[in-house]
């Protein structure tokens, strides 16, 4: 049986910590920041981690095992 391949656009956005946790970037920091407030852009810049319900479907994305 072939190897899994790993999703590439997944593996670019996702990281896993070491507790096995799966951590994401915030969405709207890419264009159109002028209208949004410094500390909004700020609290954006920082990483989160991606929902209990979503991390199963990453978790076969990035082909890691549950």
């Amino acid at each position: 049986m072939p190897k899994m391949k790993t999703n590439s656009s997944a593996k670019k956005r996702f990281k896993l910590t070491g507790t096995g946790k799966i951590t994401r970037k915030n969405a709207f920091k890419s264009h159109i920041l002028t209208k949004m407030s410094t500390k909004r852009k700020r609290n954006l810049g920082h990483t989160s981690l991606v929902s209990k319900a979503d991390s199963g479907n990453v978790k076969r994305m990035l082909c890691i095992g549950k």
